[in-house]
């Protein structure tokens, strides 16, 4: 069993990622009896070592440096490598986010050790962390076992479910300052292109266009939706390349792959690429003209027509039942 597990919390725009609280309960499966440690970056990171305590963290290292407050391969990659140095941890755990798809490969090669990526579950079996990862776009799944030193995975967000917090729960805080040098690249501002209130990869409900929304002007029934919905607003490959949104809206094997609760494809017929990204949503609903979309062959519910009299009808009747 696995007396020590390092993750990596991560926080953006001053509010801690709901993967970081997901990943503690990650840990938790991989010994119910060991330490979580959980390691939190940047000039604010003290902030948030009470949340992380009452998600279920033991102990919580902070490494407050404001060269950290935006994500850099070199000062991330040297400042985790120290942690874990100074931890020792049987296992490490990251989030298969943008920060950690860079991150976690550049650290394991630096370590030497194997890494599990993308997983979207973890049981310890026979004394052994086994991990499951997607392949083939989503038609298989891959069983994982690290079989020699520190097991080291990165998990998708909103595949596990976070423990329920604890405000009496307490965790013990550590001061680590981190040795960064010869940093090539440092971050002066950050320009955000979307204007979704919802982080697009951690949405609970996303709501997502394709090119049969015709334009960028096709888009704001589906943001008006998203809006009443507290969702995110998502889009295929087709209606970026057609220049109707920005591509950091888009979902499939090229862009995002999200995992929401719920999944609202409109106008989208469902090449593979897109599927790729957005298959794992535990429940799909499709709006197409086109009976015989192939998106219909995975969703849960279908609805057969124009979309731009639909999605209005889904607006106001949600509108009525939420009370907005």
């Amino acid at each position: 069993m696995f007396k020590t597990i390092l993750i990596l919390a991560e926080a953006r725009g001053g509010v801690l990622r709901n993967v970081s609280l997901e990943l503690i309960a990650a840990a938790k499966r991989l010994s119910k009896d060991g330490q979580v440690v959980a390691a939190i970056l940047g000039s604010k990171a003290s902030a948030y070592s009470e949340k992380l305590a009452h998600y279920g963290a033991d102990q919580v290292y902070i490494v407050e440096d404001d060269r950290l407050d935006s994500y850099t391969t070199d000062a991330y990659t040297q400042t985790f490598v120290q942690l874990i140095e100074k931890i020792a941890p049987d296992a490490i755990l990251m989030g298969h986010t943008s920060d950690g798809k860079d991150l976690a490969p550049r650290v394991a090669a630096r370590l030497g050790l194997g890494l599990a990526s993308d997983c979207i579950d973890l049981n310890i079996e026979d004394g052994k962390a086994v991990f499951t990862r997607p392949i083939y776009a989503g038609k298989a799944l891959q069983k994982k076992t690290i079989v020699k030193g520190i097991v080291f995975a990165t998990i998708r967000p909103n595949n596990i479910e976070p423990l329920e917090p604890s405000k009496d729960a307490r965790a013990e805080v550590v001061d680590f300052k981190a040795d960064i040098k010869d940093i090539r690249t440092i971050i002066k501002e950050i320009v955000k292109k979307t204007a979704g209130k919802v982080d697009l990869s951690e949405a609970k409900i996303i709501v997502s266009g394709g090119r049969g929304m015709k334009n960028a002007e096709g888009f704001k029934p589906l943001s008006e939706l998203a809006e009443v919905l507290g969702a995110a607003v998502g889009a295929s490959r087709g209606a970026c390349d057609a220049e109707y949104c920005d591509y950091s809206l888009q979902i499939g094997q090229t862009g995002k792959v999200v995992t929401p609760d719920l999944y609202i494809a409109c106008g989208i017929s469902g090449a593979i690429q897109h599927l790729a990204g957005m298959s794992n949503s535990k429940v799909i609903v499709a709006i197409n003209k086109d009976p015989d979309a192939p998106i219909f062959q995975i969703a849960n519910y279908g609805i057969v027509g124009d979309l731009f009299e639909i999605v209005p009808l889904l607006t106001e009747e949600f509108r009525q039942i939420l009370g907005k």
